[in-house]
Parts: C-alpha cells; sequence; structure tokens
C-alpha cells in the first residue's frame, strides 16, 4: 500500500511539472491568427449561442475557470490577454465547460451536483486523520475510507468533464484556424494534454487514500472471522 501511495505522490509531482513546464514553453509561441484568450472564448460562446457568460481576466498564474454559479469564464491576465498557443488552448478549454452546462452535460451536472458534499469530505479528512492517532482504528478507518470514498467519485467525474472540454477545446480551434494545424496544434495538444493527467494524478491519490483505510477494514474484518 505504501509503495501505491508514494506511486500517485510521484504521478502528482511528475503532472504538475508536466503542465508548468509545457505552459511556460508553449505561452512563449504566439498563434498566427492573433487571438487573444479573451477573443476566442468571446467568439467560441458566440458560436454556441451562448450570451449570459461573461469573460473576465483576473490576476494569478493559471487559475483559469468556468464559475457555473455565477456564469463567468475566469482566464488569467496572462492567457486573457495573451496570444499564445497555451493561451488559446486554456481558454478554449474553459469554454467547453460553458457549453457543457449550456448543454446539461450530464458529467458536469453530477459533478456541480457532489462539491458540496465533497467539501465537507474533504475538510474533514485532515481532522479524522489527526483522530486517528487517539482513537480506535474500527472508529475512525470507516469514516476516513468513506471521506475518500466521497472524493475519489468526485474526482472520477471529474475526468469525463475534464476531457470532453479539451476534446471541445482541440475541435473548435481546429474548425475556427484559432490555431494551426501542425506546429501550434501540437504545441495546444501538450498544453491540454498535461492538464489532464493531473486530473488523473488526483483520481488515483483519492483512490489510494480510499483502499489505504478500507483495505485494513476489510482484511481486520476477514481475521476475525477466522
Amino acid at each position: 500500500m505504501l509503495i501505491i501511495i508514494l506511486l500517485t505522490f510521484a504521478l502528482s509531482l511528475y503532472a504538475q511539472w508536466k503542465v508548468s513546464s509545457n505552459y511556460r514553453r508553449y505561452s512563449e509561441m504566439p498563434a498566427v491568427s492573433g487571438y487573444t484568450g479573451a477573443q476566442i472564448a468571446q467568439r467560441i460562446l458566440d458560436l454556441n449561442g451562448i450570451r449570459d457568460v461573461s469573460v473576465q481576466a483576473e490576476p494569478g498564474h493559471l487559475i483559469d475557470h468556468y464559475d457555473p454559479s455565477n456564469r463567468r469564464l475566469v482566464l488569467s491576465e496572462e492567457n486573457f490577454y495573451g496570444n499564445s498557443v497555451a493561451a488559446l488552448g486554456i481558454s478554449a478549454h474553459e469554454c467547453g465547460h460553458a457549453i457543457q452546462h449550456a448543454r446539461s452535460y450530464a458529467p458536469l451536472q453530477w459533478r456541480m451536483a457532489a462539491v458540496g458534499i465533497t467539501t465537507v469530505a474533504g475538510n474533514i479528512i485532515p481532522i479524522l486523520a489527526i483522530g486517528s492517532w487517539f482513537l480506535a482504528p474500527k472508529i475512525v478507518f470507516p469514516l476516513l475510507a468513506a471521506a475518500f470514498g466521497v472524493v475519489m467519485l468526485f474526482q472520477l467525474l471529474t475526468l469525463p468533464v475534464e476531457f470532453d472540454a479539451t476534446a471541445r477545446a482541440k475541435k473548435v480551434l481546429a474548425s475556427t484556424g484559432a490555431v494551426a494545424q501542425g506546429a501550434e496544434f501540437h504545441a495546444m495538444s501538450r498544453v491540454l494534454d498535461a492538464a489532464a493527467l493531473t486530473y488523473v494524478a488526483a483520481f488515483l491519490s483519492a483512490l489510494a487514500g480510499f483502499l489505504q483505510y478500507l483495505l485494513p477494514l476489510i482484511m481486520g474484518g476477514n481475521n476475525d472471522e477466522e
């Protein structure tokens, strides 16, 4: 079990490094189309008939996200104003989430519904982990397994949401000519594929945490029966 935890931790570090290195490299590669992240985001929204989502810039590094509650597509200033293939890829990816929301894409709906309970589970995990030093495993481990299970299922739902948004981004950037085929498209794809790896790592990390507390309960139950 320790080996699995260490491997998932290593994968997480690798994924983060991959995102940072690819973004840093391809944020210096301007797209010949001349679009900025804000411009391509607005164009994608317009092409999909989405009029109630605003595109906003905020300071910060890679804080880009779609806010379904407030119908906002938030881009970091470097991607909002930038015209690199990395900026266009990330902007189009976030537009993918806005399109999912507008089309009532089922995995996104499920993920949104699970945000509340997942937040609670994530907040109590550190408390339960500390409590495991003072309370019997038979008391704490089931609670930790349940909490990690909730987080794991949330991360599992995140995978199709992110993969679909990436697929939508690649398709629309190619069809609009915002990113040229060849070197530009390849560079943009590397940025988005690296970001997708972080979600795989997050799921595997949550799965490892779930198994870490579930397996002792199963093995302990088997030993009691014997």
